[in-house]
């Protein structure tokens, strides 16, 4: 028996392992039942999110838009967000911040800080000595780097979310241009921290693309490989992306589709923005040819004005899209001075012309790095706002030489499809069909490091070295290990960029810092003098290329290795007790896996001797043939890095700058409740004045009591005009509290009223229909009645009590004025009725249930019926209101009706006034009532 338990602990042990995995991922999904995606574009961004019972959907913003601006208007008391802030850049331009992605991740020497300046010069750019970037000095109390400005966007992104979803939400998936570098990435994922949201991943917005396109089309995938071009060009860049698409073997799930990314090529400036830039050039140089002798002073120089003709510059760029010219308008665009002129398709195109040329360069920057030609492109797809202009698709259609450009996608929230799908597989909450996704590293990367070697005896010299760590157009997430075999002391090594000769000069100098981080080794000699009798495999630096493409140092360790071997003595119990638990679960000694270059320790095996026949040699001859084993020893390196790119905000930093935003949102928040709070008071104010002149309330009160009501509403509204704008919330909900108490009563008489008829009409229906089904429950003979004298008399006694309670009331209510407090309630009238209904419930529950007893049969097989006339058989009637017991009994129907077999079925009671049906009866038979015959 003992035995016999032994053998099923594993199992118990392994159903509880089970359960505990069972119960985590319960507890995790409790948190996560809803995820998010942020398509974060330029000029504006989607949202979408997926929910139980909402698969994928976009999010409507507050104006019931499907994208929103990414604007923000930061003024000293408020903030304003999306449509409602893009609509404040005309009044106040210079606290309204647009197009702050392009400053993320760069120092203030970059060149897109000083384009920046030049496109929107109303913004004071100040300088971090710390981090050596830029912020928005708003005024002097008033400063936000870009990633704070993000991190607002993307609370608010969330805050929409959660309206759309109408539950909270911190996971989420954001879009990132594929250019991208590594210290824009950690602005990002910095922002995204500062608004409290968890990153599930930053995906490439190419990379959401082609998902969305793959995951709708996924019956179209097969194992040929298909090989699809995007042409993506937004508001402030394009993007070129080679995907192919088709299916592979996954070890999980069999056969699967999978999209590759085989291409990119980018021009970071190439977009909407340039070309609604240089319309509104256009503009502002007409606009001073019109005024040209008025001495007046040039339009450039007003910022309001400015962001007028950007605003018309834009919807001009639309509209030119479907029209060879159009009319641009602006009424008193300066000094009260109207603007009007006409602008014409090839005007556009000629201001555009050398933007139009580099519309080719990203195709072949992708055909490059992708080594491929146009003719194994299938497909070239258009994506992005900027692609509808229609010298855009005329000149990448001869770019790329195919019949027609294919539209078959949504434009503008393809992107953010992809990464909530990407979203929902990711989070625990949800299960999706798999697709895989394999994104390529857009720049490489490798590791740097100078040792010195002996060329020539008593010759010493410096070798520097470089090992590719991830190459470019290589697959991502991946992880790798670089082994250094020739240090026993501390040393040094940096992480930079790989060859970028692929980037011109300029892109160049936006791109910044080629070189990453410099790593510093401190431990190593330690770790050689501790294990002096080993094999040193030397020093391994283990890196992570994560989903999001941010690269980490994991651990840096240093590995030895020894011969040992094993000892005959008897196993300890500690080994003896991780061999079995281990057993339990199905472990066992199994060989170290390879892990992206790590080397792979495999553990010799026992060989059994030839023809042993499975016996069990000797222990003398097991400890012969056991062979020595490799013993492995890992010292984990201290590792102190310089980061070289773009210092990250230290914590402190970061945990100060998150402190502000959520601060910033409790000040709108207590915002929105005091205006709802006033609204609340105003809208009290106004509606309960008209009230007093309205038939209805004022027969319920007098001239006096109207008079205080409408003095006390008077006072308040003119409070409300001279010191409401100082109010506190609270004042303003105390001031409301108050004057509803004021007129509690006059809308009380009011509401009374209203539902008198309609619940005394009620209660009398529920009256009759009572005393109807207890007349015809006191009509069943004895031997089948199925209530008790008790409960029908019971039900008796609560009809004729609501009767004289409805009588009494109604008639006490009517010699009431109509000013006083009315005794006729609703509340009671619902009371009285559910003390009815009850007790009518009750019994119609019984005659549900309740089945008939079976009759005695005569000799002759027929039952027996008792007689008419038996003093016992008399059946005891409801005396109706104002009547005595001495009533005579209802009479016996004149037609009679078929008795039933005693087998019968019983049948449920019909409703009041329902008409038994009537048969002929058998001569000489004596009619019976059956249970529905009431």
């Amino acid at each position: 028996m003992a035995a016999t338990v032994r053998r099923q602990r594993p199992k118990r042990l392994d159903r509880w392992a089970v359960m505990a995995v069972l119960l985590a991922n319960l507890l995790a999904l409790s948190d996560t039942l809803a995820v998010m995606s942020v398509d974060l574009g330029s000029e504006s961004m989607k949202v979408a999110i997926v929910k139980p019972g909402v698969p994928m959907e976009i999010v409507l913003n507050k104006e019931s838009r499907r994208k929103t601006p990414v604007t923000v208007t930061l003024k000293e008391n408020e903030r304003f967000f999306g449509d409602s802030a893009a609509s404040m850049a005309i009044k106040n331009p210079k606290a309204t911040l647009r197009y702050f992605q392009h400053l993320l991740g760069k120092q203030e020497g970059n060149p897109h800080v000083a384009l920046y300046r030049a496109r929107f010069p109303e913004h004071e750019l100040g300088f971090d000595p710390q981090r050596q970037t830029v912020h928005f000095q708003i005024s002097p109390q008033l400063q936000f780097s870009p990633e704070e400005v993000l991190g607002m966007v993307l609370n608010y992104s969330r805050s929409l979310a959660e309206d759309f979803a109408e539950q909270p939400i911190k996971d989420a998936v954001i879009t990132v241009p594929a250019f991208f570098n590594q210290a824009e990435r950690r602005a990002v994922l910095q922002a995204a921290r500062m608004a409290g949201l968890k990153v599930l991943q930053l995906i490439n917005d190419n990379t959401a693309t082609a998902l969305s396109y793959g995951v709708f089309r996924r019956k179209d995938i097969n194992t040929t490989a298909q090989n699809v071009m995007f042409y993506d060009m937004g508001s402030g860049s394009t993007v070129c992306t080679i995907v192919t698409y088709q299916t592979v073997k996954t070890k999980e799930a069999g056969m699967q589709p999978q999209l590759q990314i085989r291409g990119v090529g980018f021009d970071r400036t190439l977009g909407g923005l340039e070309m609604e830039l240089r319309l509104r050039e256009h503009l502002a140089k007409l606009f001073n040819e019109q005024r040209k002798g008025q001495r007046a002073k040039d339009v450039r120089e007003n910022p309001r004005a400015m962001a007028k003709l950007l605003r018309e510059a834009n919807r001009l760029k639309t509209v030119l899209s479907a029209n060879a010219d159009h009319m641009a308008q602006i009424e008193g665009l300066m000094d009260d001075v109207d603007f009007k002129a006409k602008v014409t398709r090839a005007e556009f195109e000629e201001l555009c012309a050398d933007l139009f040329e580099r519309v080719p360069g990203p195709v072949q920057q992708a055909l490059q790095s992708a080594e491929m030609n146009l003719d194994e492109i299938e497909q070239v797809i258009l994506v992005g706002g900027a692609t509808r202009v229609p010298k855009v698709q005329e000149v990448l259609l001869k770019a790329v030489g195919k019949e027609e450009l294919g539209k078959n996608i949504n434009a503008d929230e393809a992107a953010a499809m992809g990464a909530v799908y990407q979203a929902a597989a990711l989070s625990k909450a949800f299960k999706v069909k798999p697709f895989v996704v394999r994104d390529a590293v857009i720049y490489p990367i490798l590791v740097e490091f100078t040792r010195e070697v002996e060329e020539e005896p008593g010759v010493r010299s410096l070798k520097h070295n470089k090992r590719v760590l991830f190459s470019r157009m290589g697959p991502y997430p991946q992880r790798k290990v670089i082994t250094f075999n020739r240090y026993n002391h501390d040393f040094d090594f940096h992480i930079n960029y790989g060859d970028l000769g692929f980037l011109g000069p300029e892109d160049l100098r936006v791109f910044g810092s080629q070189n990453l981080t410099t790593v510093k080794l401190k431990g190593v000699g330690e770790s050689f003098k501790k294990y002096p009798d080993h094999e040193s495999k030397g020093i391994k630096a283990h890196f992570n290329l994560d989903e999001s493409g941010v690269l980490s140092l994991i651990r840096v360790e240093s590995v030895f290795e020894t011969l040992v071997e094993d000892s005959p003595e008897e196993e300890s119990t500690l080994t003896k007790l991780g061999n079995t638990i281990s057993s339990l679960f199905g472990g066992g000694a199994t060989a170290d896996t390879k892990e992206n270059g790590t080397d792979t320790i495999q553990k010799p095996s026992e060989k059994k001797e030839a023809g042993s026949a499975g016996v069990p040699p000797a222990p003398e001859e097991e400890k012969k043939q056991k062979p020595a084993r490799k013993q492995r020893m890992v010292e984990e390196i201290g590792v102190e890095l310089l980061v070289l790119d773009l210092p990250d905000l230290p914590e402190e930093a970061l945990a100060r700058s998150a402190q502000k935003l959520q601060d910033l949102t409790f000040r709108d928040l207590e915002k929105q409740e005091r205006e709802k709070a006033a609204n609340s008071l105003e809208a009290f104010i106004f509606e309960t004045q008209d009230k007093l002149y309205q038939p209805e309330y004022q027969e319920v009160s007098t001239e006096e009591q109207r008079e205080e009501i409408s003095g006390k509403l008077s006072a308040a509204s003119t409070w409300l005009e001279d010191e409401g704008f100082g109010a506190t919330t609270v004042m303003l909900k105390e001031k409301l509290t108050e004057l509803r108490k004021l007129c509690y009563g006059l809308f009380f008489r009011v509401e009374e009223r209203k539902k008198w008829p309609e619940r005394l009409s009620a209660l009398d229906n529920l009256l009759n229909h009572s005393s109807m089904f207890l007349k015809g429950a006191r009509l069943i003979p004895e031997m089948d009645q199925i209530f008790t004298e008790v409960e029908m008399t019971t039900l008796e006694k609560v009809i004729n009590e609501t009767w004289a309670w409805k009588n009494a009331t109604v008639a006490e209510q009517a010699k009431l004025p109509a000013t006083e407090k009315p005794v006729l309630l609703s509340k009671d009238i619902e009371a009285k009725m559910m003390a009815l209904d009850r007790e009518v419930q009750y019994l119609l529950n019984k005659a549900k249930f309740t089945k008939p007893r079976p009759r005695p049969k005569d000799k002759n097989g027929t039952r027996a019926e008792p007689p008419l006339n038996a003093s016992d058989q008399a059946e005891k009637v409801i005396p109706p209101p104002g009547h005595t017991e001495d009533a005579k009994p209802i009479s016996e129907p004149e037609k009679e009706t078929r008795s039933e077999p005693a087998d019968a079925e019983p049948l449920e009671l019909g409703g009041p006034g329902a008409e038994p049906e009537q048969k002929e009866q058998p001569t000489g038979q004596k009619p019976t009532l059956k249970n529905d015959e009431l």
